[in-house]
Parts: structure tokens; sequence; C-alpha cells
């Protein structure tokens, strides 16, 4: 279905074609910040009055004119030196609103005229660490863009591009071998032979969910010694050779720690609700086989040389504070390669084995430089079609109330896991404190549908390029745009559907044999204005990648339906009224629920 906005930018864009030079000069239609204005805005006059040197507010007198959107809008408003104001007519209002309700979706959503095959890159922990918070925003944030995408139509693929290779595994390894024995042994053999081998080696250090936790306390160790000292160090680097040979044995100890790590990662998916899965993890490993490929190719192409002993990729327009070219490093001197040359083999198997038309990196802004030489070198060396869109989405920093980077009193960062279980038990909390008379299975329920969503939404409603301080008190409020507050008008909107059920009201009856809506309360208009907009919001925030449009829109639609709600009774309305409320109680239920759950992956509740 066809947003109003596409409508009227349609339309608008005709006519201002049709005045002589005007090529290259867009309509610029926009929903008006204040709705004592109108609804929408023509902007496009301003810039094409400068283009042709021409008075604006006279140029806009001549569209208006021309502009024929009497079944759309009330008269066009000139305003200032030559801006435009629409203003929606009710009976369009209403005639729309119903097709939205008749519409396939049922809410309105336009799809994509090209869809699009999309690789979204995003989350990529690291093996055999913990996810912390710090890994939070590249999780939720990526998770919505591809819920975004694919409602609207396009292919997406998910990569989950993991840190599971490099020198710290041959640390690990060096300094796991006898503390491990007993993983290895049940990796190989199985649990029962484990068992019988922890009478000779002791305890085995993978019992329960403590593996990772040791492995990354090791691995701390393991980078100490590694430091420290140069027997250590050598035997640690021989292990590495010893995975790039693929020799089994040093291949069993990464393996097992990869598995266990992924699924520990997964717990942390499911709880927050993100379509990740293990299928999904493409991570770094995946590449080795490639690399020494991408080094010969970037060589063969004249594009890579060798620089003190590396071989580097010089990108033109990439240069250091003196003036001297910055260099992509694919090669160190010893051999080994990096996280570009990775990237670099990423992006040929996206492009030409998973065909993506587009690909998404979502992670933080630290990255920028890093991806701006990636794409560089990879456009350069022919691997990217130049019609195929490289798109790095950045994102600021979790802060704590001191306005730095979260962290533990101990300054580690704070685990994921402790976060999420803190908040489902502060909300938790609120649940005793609000309805003590709730089951424990209704209480557990709710207070992880609400703590989950507070973290997830609070992370949402802010400018994803900016930081933001993380305040359990804050996301957990009743009030304002917060994850309880949205929750709570859903859950509000529900229970006139349950009281309906009381007084012998079938809803879906009377909604069902709706043709005419009968529109004449301001409240009534304004919530009916708003619903109709929900696909506008969508592609907003796909475009842009930002899903704080979403929850914008969705808060105002919670605040649009409360004034609604106190100026207009619903179930005890006149028998002409009564079908028109219960549809917009019925569009705010659906929508609300449908930009939670669906796009957001934040949990509604039915009561609370």
């Amino acid at each position: 279905m066809q947003s109003v906005l596409n409508i009227l930018e349609t339309r608008i864009s005709e006519v201002m074609a049709k005045v002589p030079g005007s090529q290259g000069c867009p309509a610029l239609v926009r929903p008006a910040t204040d709705a004592r204005f109108g609804d929408y805005q023509i902007n496009g006059v301003m810039p094409l009055a400068k283009q042709l040197k021409t008075n604006p507010r006279k140029l806009a007198e001549q569209i208006v004119a021309k502009l024929d959107i009497s079944d759309i809008c009330e008269t066009p408003e000139i305003a200032g030196p030559g801006f435009i104001n629409l203003r929606l007519k009710p009976e369009f209002v209403a005639k729309t609103l119903v097709q939205v309700s008749k519409d396939a979706t049922g809410l309105g959503i336009e799809k994509a005229e090209k869809p699009k095959t999309i690789v979204v890159d995003f989350s990529g922990p690291n093996i055999a660490k913990q996810m912390h918070v710090g890994h939070l925003r590249s999780t939720i944030i990526g998770d919505s863009i591809c819920r975004l995408l694919e409602l609207q139509g396009n292919k997406v693929i998910r990569q989950n591009h993991i840190g599971d290779w490099g020198t710290q595994f041959g640390m690990l390894i060096a300094r796991n071998r006898r503390t491990q024995f007993g993983m290895l042994i049940a990796y190989l053999f199985g649990e029962k032979t484990a068992e019988r081998m922890t009478k000779v080696f002791g305890k085995r250090p993978d019992d329960a969910s403590n593996v990772i936790a040791n492995t990354e306390q090791l691995y701390r160790e393991a980078k100490k010694q590694y430091d420290s000292d140069p027997k250590f160090a050598k035997r640690s680097r021989e292990f590495v050779v010893a995975l790039q040979k693929k020799e089994q044995g040093a291949l069993n100890y990464w393996k097992r720690i990869v598995e266990l790590s992924i699924n520990e990662c997964q717990e942390m998916y499911d709880k927050l609700g993100v379509k990740l899965t293990k299928d999904d993890a493409h991570g770094e490993s995946a590449y080795n086989d490639d690399l020494p490929g991408v080094v010969a190719e970037l060589k063969k192409k004249g594009l890579a040389v060798e620089s003190e002993g590396a071989v580097c990729v010089f990108p033109e327009g990439f240069k250091d504070k003196e003036g001297k070219p910055l260099p992509v490093i694919v090669q160190k001197s010893d051999g080994a390669y990096l996280y570009a040359t990775t990237d670099l083999a990423a992006i040929r198997y996206r492009v030409g084995e998973l065909k993506a038309d587009k690909i998404i990196y979502v992670t933080d802004a630290r990255q920028g430089l890093h991806f701006e030489m990636v794409f560089a070198v990879a456009r350069k060396a022919g691997w990217v079609k130049p019609e195929t869109e490289l798109v790095h989405v950045t994102f600021g920093s979790v802060l704590g109330e001191d306005g730095k980077p979260l962290k533990t009193r101990s300054g580690e960062n704070v685990k994921l896991k402790e976060l999420l279980d803190e908040a489902i038990e502060r909300a938790r909390k609120v649940v005793e404190e609000k309805n003590p008379g709730l089951s424990e299975d209704e209480k557990k329920s709710i207070a992880n549908a609400v703590g989950i969503g507070a973290v997830k939404y609070a992370d949402y409603t802010n400018n994803r390029t900016s930081d933001y301080i993380f305040s359990f008190d804050k996301m957990l409020a009743m009030e304002g745009n917060t994850a309880p507050y949205m929750q709570y008008a859903y859950a509000r909107i529900k229970s006139i559907e349950r009281k309906a059920g009381d007084k012998k009201v079938d809803v879906k009856q009377e909604i069902a044999n709706i043709k005419n809506l009968n529109l004449t309360e301001t409240s009534e208009i304004n919530l009916a204005k708003h619903l109709i907009r929900y696909g506008e919001a969508i592609s907003s925030s796909a475009g842009d990648y930002r899903p704080n449009y979403l929850t914008a829109y969705l808060y105002d639609l919670a605040q649009k339906f409360s004034s609604f709600y106190n100026d207009c009774p619903v179930l005890d309305a006149s028998a002409d009224k009564r079908p028109t409320r219960l549809l917009l109680c019925d569009l705010t239920a659906k929508t609300i629920k449908h930009g939670l759950h669906n796009l957001l992956g934040i949990e509604v509740i039915e009561q609370m």
C-alpha cells in the first residue's frame, strides 16, 4: 500500500517537473514539525527558486495554482518566503484508515519496489570471552535493521562475524593444555572417558557454564605470561602455526572453545529476543583459506606493495596528520594476516557467493576509518560493483552515571548476562509492587518482558550515533518514552477488549462491518492521521538505519491514543460511533504490538 507521503511527493513532483529549468530539484515533502501548520510541508520550492533565480513565494503560488490534491488535502497554504503547508482532509483520513485495516499486512506497510539481497554484519562477539555491555548496541541495532529491511520485502542475510581466530588461541592452548585436558578428552572420546580421566587429572574445568569465564581468566593470565616469558611466547606461536596447519590436536582445543562460546552467545541472543542463530555465525576462521588469494590478487592488480617488510595497499585520499599516505596492511612482515585482510575476504565472499546488493556493517564509530579504507580497497580491486552499496552503521557508547563508559567497580566491562539478569530482577520488584496478586508464572513472564524490553527500548530511543547514560531507574519508569510505558499502553487497550466481552460486544464483528468511519472529534482525527503514517515511520527508520525514529512514532501514537481515550467513550459510545472507536483501538494495539514485537524484538503483555 502506497504511503500518503509518497502519493503527495509523486503528484507534487509532476507539477514541479513542468516548471522550465526545474531539473534536479525534488519536491521535498516532509511531515510537518508542528501540527498547527498542517500535516505535511513542501520544502522544495525554496531551492528551486534559488536555481531559477526567481521569487520563491511567487513560484509557490504558481505551483499551488497547478496542483490538484483536492481529494487528499484542504486548500494548500503558502507560509513564509515559500513553504507550502498541507492539511489532510478528515474524509481522506477515514477512507485511508479503512484501507489500512483491510490491507494484507493490516497496517498499510509499503514494500520495496525493487527488493535487494542485503547482508547485515552485526554483533561479532569474541570467542573465549563472555559477551559484555559493549556488544549490546551492535546486537540489538543490527537485529532491528534486519527486521525492518525484511518487512520491506528484501532478502536479508545475517552474518555474525565472530572473532574466532588469531594469536589468542595459541596462547590459550599453551596455557590450557593441562587444565583443559578433561575438556579435550570429552570432545574426543565422550563424557564417560572424561570422567574416568578426571581421577587422574583432577577436576574438569568445563563443568557447567564456568568454562568461558575460566577461559577468559586463563587468557588474561596467558597474555601476561606471553608478554613476559619468551619461551611461553614461542610455544604460543607454535600452537598458532599448528592451528594454521590444521593439526588435529590444536584444532580439537580450538573447536571445543568455539563451540562452548557460541552456545553461550546463543543464550544471550535468545534472552534478548534477537534473531541470530548458530547458522549465522561466519567468523574470521571461515576465510582462512581465502587470505593468501586476497593478497596475491591485490599484488597481481598492482594495488599491494611491500612497505617496511609488510604488504600494504595505499588507497587514494587517506593520509595521516603529516600528510603521508595511510596504509591498509594486508600481511605483516612475519607472514600473518590482519583484520583488514579478513574483511576484504568477507566482502569478496558476500558479493561473489551471497550475491549481496548491499552490505551493512553495524559497529561502533571508532572503526569508521578502518571500514572507509577497506571499502576503498575492495572497490579499487573490482570486487564490488559500482551499484553495490557498502554501508557502515555506527553507534556511540553506553555510559555509566558518571558519564564514562559503563564498567564494574573493578574497571572491567559489565557482563551482558549480569546486566540483563539485574534488569529482570528490578522489573520483578516493580511487578510485585504494582500487581502482587498475579500468579508466580505471570510475575516471572511480565518481569522478563519488562526487564529485557526496558534495556532494549532505552537503547533504541537514543540516536544511535550518540553516547547515552545507562540508568535502570529511567528505563524502568512507567512514564515517559520507556518500554514499560509502551507495554502498559498496549495492555490498557487489550483491557478494553476484555471489558467489551463482559458487555457482550462483538468487537471483531463490529469492526468487520465498517465501511465508512465516523471521525468527528479532534482527538479521533489526530489518532487516525497518526495511524495511517506508520508505513512512513518504518520507511524513515529503515532508510536511515535508526530505530529511534520508530520508537518516537510509537511513543507519539501512545500519547495520541491516551488523549483519544480520555476524550472519547468507546464501549459506551453511541451505536454510530462505537465501531469507529473500536477500530481505532484495534489498530492502535496492532501497531504498537507490531512495532515493539516484530520490529524491535520486545515482548508485549496483555496485563501488567
